[in-house]
């Protein structure tokens, strides 16, 4: 049996991983990640329910009888995650914090903590599956739960994080997860699921964002090049953006989206939206930075892709170069590609990499 250290959030999922591998023998210890405070430069944010979320973690640690500890990850969260936010709404582009979180926190800072302090590994409440390979090397493969399923978050991970890695609840659907943690008694097994960035709790982005980044106003223009309105800043508005844009449609069946941002002129471009919108809707696109889990892609293929977390994997043709990026083809056109998100790469549930679109 293993010596693991659980990634306690508060929520029932990594309540529900602790449990199960206690009951498979495991000597199980727990901590919770403080990385965000709500309070920046004397400004309240909003809310950010975090001593909350540490009293249903250390609620969950003494039901389970597991020692539990807090650890401030403050000072890292803001050089490796908070940092890069910033910096890529600045830049005009649309990062992707939580795959972020999960290659340098929860899998890069929590992780060497945890073999540093003499466990073999971590475990996290990730709707994903491990498996270990005849060689030696790990894949993750998607959660069982088609609808909880979170393997695109964990896209950017290394295979020696993988390996290290534990994802107890990935075989199990959500209905008995839930159904888990009120059998063991765990107090927080109603609790509401979290939303939002995975550092920011119920803090809306533009408010978090206009500490950093001051506002610049400009035109709004239409497909006709005609001014329909002012924006506060391009940083606050990415590629798809339908809600917020804060210009009225002409009718309920019309509305404007969202198809460029132009930083040279300072011009937000909108459209109304249709099939095959030009800006809106592409058949290809460039990725970069590419990342592999396993065994990197070197030709030409055919692969399954995810655009986004919530959407449905869609097949597209990837065309690698030598400048460690590569020329994807969709077989079918995809909606509000930003630069910055991630592509994520698969070979049927095995995730096999990623890219960031260019």
């Amino acid at each position: 049996m293993s010596r693991l250290l659980v990634a306690l959030s508060g929520g029932v999922d990594s309540a529900v991983a602790a449990f199960l591998l206690k009951q498979q023998g495991h000597e199980v210890h727990a901590a919770y990640m403080r990385t965000w405070m709500n309070e920046e430069g004397g400004q309240l944010l909003g809310e950010c329910p975090w001593e909350d979320d540490v009293a249903n973690a250390s609620a969950v640690a003494q039901t389970l009888g597991i020692p539990f500890r807090v650890l401030d990850l403050i000072r890292d969260y803001r050089q490796r995650i908070v940092e890069y936010l910033v910096e890529g709404y600045r830049r005009g582009i649309t990062p992707n914090p939580d795959a972020m979180c999960n290659r340098e926190m929860k899998f890069g800072i929590f992780l060497r903590q945890a073999i540093a302090d003499g466990f073999d590994g971590v475990a996290t409440g990730h709707y994903a599956r491990r498996r270990d390979n005849a060689d030696g090397t790990s894949d993750i493969l998607e959660g069982l739960d088609p609808a909880k399923d979170q393997s695109y978050f964990l896209a950017l991970l290394r295979q020696e994080q993988i390996r290290l890695a534990s994802f107890p609840i990935g075989d199990l659907r959500k209905a008995d997860v839930r159904a888990l943690a009120s059998q063991a008694g765990l107090p927080n097994a109603a609790r509401k699921d979290s939303q939002g960035i995975c550092f920011l709790g119920k803090v809306r982005i533009n408010d978090f964002l206009s500490l950093y980044i001051p506002d610049k106003p400009g035109r709004i223009v239409n497909a006709q090049g005609i001014t329909v309105g002012q924006h506060r800043g391009l940083h606050r508005y990415t590629i798809g953006q339908r809600k917020g844009v804060d210009v009225p449609s002409n009718t309920d069946h019309e509305h404007y989206v969202v198809v460029a941002k132009d930083f040279s002129t300072n011009t937000l471009r909108v459209a109304f939206e249709r099939p095959g919108l030009p800006g809106l809707y592409t058949g290809g696109a460039w990725v970069e930075h590419l990342s592999w889990l396993n065994a990197p892609i070197l030709d030409e293929c055919e692969l399954d892709v995810r655009v986004r977390y919530r959407d449905p994997a869609t097949r597209a043709r990837f065309i690698p170069d030598d400048t460690g990026g590569a020329r994807i083809l969709f077989l079918e056109a995809q909606r509000g590609l930003a630069s910055g998100q991630i592509l994520a790469l698969y070979n049927g549930p095995v995730l096999r990499g990623a890219g960031i679109f260019r």
